[in-house]
């Protein structure tokens, strides 16, 4: 629990007596390598804490091809955002790469405490806007860097994850293909 208070205060700290209410609500719970978090056009309640392990988030496309749209890494908020605002299905899958550890809340829960607790309606309001600029930044990379760059700027972003998971899921987050992710990784090495 002592995980999320530390990734929560950098959002936004709340006060001591926020915290007990909120720890309260969090509970335990592990997924396998493989197992889906939510899938596309399913519905979820639950926000996501992620512990530890990796889980992508995907699109798929008519002809069944997976376009992965953002890792969740400890310590991270996953889950499906849009899906838990609209009370809609989700647009996107979410699939545990690794084991998993995670805490979850249910969101009504959650969002039902805001009236009594400001400073939790005002760290949801910060997570809001740093989620919105980190997938802004994402959009302007994959538009205006060329591959080479959106590599490095992952690698800047991510150290260690590329030892962690396959390359696939890496080119398909950069938005290139294999084979173009190990030319220039072969570039890139060459003194």
């Amino acid at each position: 629990m002592e995980n999320l208070k530390e990734y929560l205060d950098t959002i936004y700290p709340v006060y001591p007596q926020t915290w007990n209410i909120l720890k309260a609500i969090f509970r335990d719970k592990k997924i396998k390598k493989g197992a889906f978090l939510i899938q596309e056009g399913k519905y979820t309640k639950e926000l996501v804490f992620v512990k530890s392990g990796i889980i992508r988030a995907f699109y798929t496309d008519q002809a069944g091809t997976e376009y992965n749209k953002r890792f969740f890494i400890h310590p991270s908020i996953a889950g499906s955002y849009s899906s838990l605002i609209t009370a809609g299905p989700s647009l996107f899958s979410q699939q545990a790469l690794t084991d998993c550890e995670l805490l979850t809340a249910d969101y009504d829960e959650l969002t039902g405490l805001y009236d009594q607790h400001p400073d939790l309606e005002r760290l949801a309001r910060k997570f809001a806007e740093n989620y919105f600029v980190s997938n802004e930044k994402k959009e302007i990379e994959i538009v205006l860097q060329n591959a080479d760059k959106r590599y490095l700027n992952f690698r800047k972003q991510h150290p260690d994850l590329e030892n962690q998971i396959a390359q696939l899921h890496i080119a398909s987050y950069l938005g290139i293909s294999p084979t173009q992710l190990s030319r220039i990784r072969k570039k890139l090495m060459q003194p």
